[in-house]
This record gives C-alpha cells, sequence and structure tokens, in this order.
C-alpha cells in the first residue's frame, strides 16, 4: 500500500493541524472544555502521526535543539513514545459516532500504521531503540502507552509489528540505567515486554519499586534517586510510572512490592492535591526546575490521577477539568508555540529558546501530551459532564473560602 492509500484508507486526508484542530472545535460547543482539549490534542497529535503513517516523520520534523546539541538520533523516538502515552487512553475508548469517535478512529489507524513504521527495520522511519542512554527513556513512554491502551494499540498489532515492538523493547537493555528515575525507564520497558507477550525481568522492576520506596521523602514527594530536586519528575515520570508499572505487574510480583503499590497509591493523591493547588487562577505555575520545555506535562500526576478515578478526598472532578484546561490553555495557546507547520517550538509560553537544556529538542517537547489523559473518560463522566467549578488558587484569590491544606500523615 503506497502512502496515499494508506491515508486515505485510515480517512486521513492530509490536512494542517490547525485545520483539523479547528474541525474538532467547529463541532463543539464554544464552552466545551472537551471540545477545547480535542482541538490541542489534535494540534499536537497531526504531524506526529500522519508523518509516522506516511514514513515521512524523520523528512519532515523539524529539530529544534540548544546550540551545539546533537538529537537528530533520538527525537523522532521522543516525539512518539511521548505522545503516545499521553494520548493512549483516549485511543482506548470505544468506538462512538460523531466528530470525535470519527476522529479517534482515523487516529487510531495512524497510531497502529506509524507503530509498525516505527519498529520495521528498513522503514524509512524505523527509530531508534538501540543507541545507548536516551532511546531508553521514550521506549518506556511508548510502553506506557501500550499499557494505557491495551486493546486499541497493544492488541491492534499484526504479529511482525509485535514482535518488531519486543525487540525493540529488548534493545534498550544495553543501557543501564542511572541511579534515579530512570530506573523506572527499565520497569516500565519490562512491563511492556510483559504486556507483549514476551520474557520479561522481574529484577528490574523490583529494584526499580524497591529503590524508589527508599527514596520516599515524605508528604507525596519521592528524591530523584537519593536527592531531592525542585522540579516536576515526580510528575513527569516517578508517580505515573510507579502506578502503571505496579498497575500491570503487581499480581506477579512478591507481596512486599504490592504493598509499597498500596502506599503509592495513597502517596500519588496526596501528590494530586499537591499539584491542584500549585495552578495559578491564570493558568500559570511556578516555573522551577528542569524540563520546563515539557509546558503543562508537569501535570501528569495530576491528570492521571483524575483519568483513574483516584483524586484526593475534598477535590472535585470539575475543579481539576478547570485546573488543567487553565494550564493547558496558558501554555499551548501562546502566540509562537507552533511553528508554521504545526510542529511544536521549545518554551514553557511561547517560543522560549532559551528554557530548553541541552537535551531537549523538538521530539521531547511531545511530553506536554500526558496532560490530557482524562481524555481517556467518556463524555458522561463527570470530570467532562459536571458544572464548571473554581479551583483552590480562584477560590484563594477571589475571596471565596477554599479548604486549607493538611499534609499527608
Amino acid at each position: 500500500m503506497n502512502r496515499r492509500e494508506l491515508l486515505q484508507s485510515a480517512g486521513a486526508v492530509l490536512v494542517t493541524p490547525a485545520l483539523a484542530a479547528a474541525n474538532i472545535a467547529a463541532q463543539t460547543p464554544a464552552a466545551d472544555d472537551r471540545g477545547r482539549w480535542l482541538a490541542l490534542m489534535g494540534r499536537l497529535a497531526e504531524p506526529v502521526l500522519t508523518n509516522l503513517a506516511g514514513g515521512t516523520l524523520k523528512q519532515r520534523m523539524p529539530v529544534e535543539q540548544a546550540a551545539g546539541a546533537d538529537r537528530r538520533a533520538v527525537t523522532h523516538l521522543e516525539a512518539v513514545g511521548r505522545l503516545f502515552a499521553g494520548i493512549a487512553p483516549w485511543l482506548e475508548l470505544s468506538a462512538a459516532p460523531g466528530a470525535e469517535g470519527e476522529t479517534r478512529a482515523r487516529y487510531l489507524a495512524l497510531a497502529r500504521r506509524g507503530l509498525e513504521n516505527a519498529v520495521k527495520p528498513g522503514s524509512p522511519d524505523f527509530l531508534n531503540f538501540s543507541g545507548r542512554g536516551q532511546p531508553l527513556v521514550d521506549a518506556a513512554f511508548l510502553a506506557q502507552g501500550l499499557l494505557r491502551a491495551p486493546r486499541a494499540l497493544k492488541d491492534g498489532l499484526d504479529a511482525a509489528t509485535t514482535r518488531n515492538l519486543v525487540a525493540a523493547f529488548e534493545a534498550t537493555r544495553a543501557t543501564t540505567p542511572g541511579f534515579n528515575n530512570w530506573l523506572l525507564f527499565s520497569a516500565t520497558v519490562e512491563a511492556g515486554l510483559a504486556a507483549l507477550g514476551a520474557n520479561w525481568d522481574a529484577t528490574r522492576v523490583e529494584y526499580a519499586v524497591r529503590q524508589h520506596e527508599q527514596w520516599y521523602k515524605g508528604d507525596g514527594a519521592y528524591g530523584d534517586g537519593p536527592s531531592f530536586h525542585w522540579d516536576y519528575y515526580n510528575s513527569f515520570v516517578i508517580h505515573p510510572m510507579l502506578l502503571d508499572v505496579l498497575a500491570a505487574l503487581g499480581d506477579k510480583l512478591p507481596a512486599a512490592i504490592k504493598d509499597i503499590g498500596t502506599r503509592e497509591q495513597e502517596r500519588a493523591r496526596r501528590y494530586a492535591a499537591v499539584q491542584e493547588r500549585l495552578i495559578a487562577a491564570d493558568g500559570s505555575f511556578p516555573p522551577i526546575g528542569r524540563s520546563l520545555a515539557y509546558r503543562c506535562g508537569a501535570f501528569q500526576a495530576l491528570a492521571q490521577s483524575a483519568l483513574r478515578g483516584a483524586l484526593p478526598e475534598g477535590l472535585s472532578p470539575a475543579q481539576v477539568r478547570g485546573a488543567l484546561t487553565a494550564v493547558i490553555r496558558r501554555t499551548l495557546e501562546a502566540p509562537g508555540t507552533f511553528d508554521g507547520d504545526g510542529w511544536l517550538r521549545i518554551g514553557v509560553c511561547g517560543h522560549q529558546p532559551g528554557v530548553g537544556e541541552s537535551y531537549i529538542s523538538t521530539g521531547s517537547l511531545y511530553l506536554c501530551s500526558v496532560a490530557f489523559l482524562p481524555l481517556g473518560l467518556p463524555p458522561a463522566d463527570p470530570f467532562w459532564s459536571a458544572p464548571p467549578a473554581p479551583f483552590t488558587q480562584q477560590r484563594a484569590w477571589s475571596g471565596q473560602p477554599f479548604p486549607i491544606d493538611h499534609a499527608m500523615a
């Protein structure tokens, strides 16, 4: 099948990301938060998925990066793995009529075809899983996407693609993870291998979980290794991967690991409560720590808690929807966020190249997609259907009553 036939068979007439977003938004009420989210998610997904499915991702994706950095060998897998981690729960929803259902069916077809290209030797978009270092990170995000969409992604792959994906994940074992959050990348890849029916290494998983238990600092926060860092890595990586790995493999691990999993669920709730309070009334948040170019992806932990139906007591789905909507719009609607072809540019609010560390490039930026995890909840879920409610900082700074905060016991 040539590229033209592929895109037509998927219902994927090539359109600009802005037009795809506008098409979704035009068919939803102006005040519909879900419609806004879908439009923005479409802007993120459109260039990555259409080009990956068509075998032109490496050809067409620009590579913005810090001066002197050389990220071309890894940036494409970054874009793919991170986007899949964010949109997977939405792809997992059952088929439905209407504009959203049609768009989801198209994106799912593109995602499956794109995965085939990404792991097929000889494909023009065969991605780098075997290089040491960074490929382990983004193989883990891709594995996380499989865990979040077992029916739509994992079960929807043909036998050859499954074999190639297993080989790709296994290739990342050549990288020894750092003694920090990278242990969870190895654990998540092993969980992905287990989900694909391949042999997986329980030791890598147990070691990552036990080590993070030792690095727990209290009040819902882990150290990134032995030291605590003021950044958003508890949300970018630590809580989400701990929860997803333990959910996938908990029944196959020793009882002591299951006990850690029980504690982790309560810690994640507390961290979600903190995250909701960090979002200012205008959607801004403290620009502290590294990797700020991941934008609204800094709030993956809060988004995941909403997706799991595991919000802390006193935090309503509607106010979390309001908080996440504010931070998503603040970080993705600013002028200059996307280039003329719809690709993300480095920055936290608009185009701010100086925000990008030496490990940041265009592909890295797609970790912002994990803020969209609650799109995996159906429209009738209270997260989407409940009337708007002010979130904590809106209430606090407008003179309204708001609950005081309490540290985790």
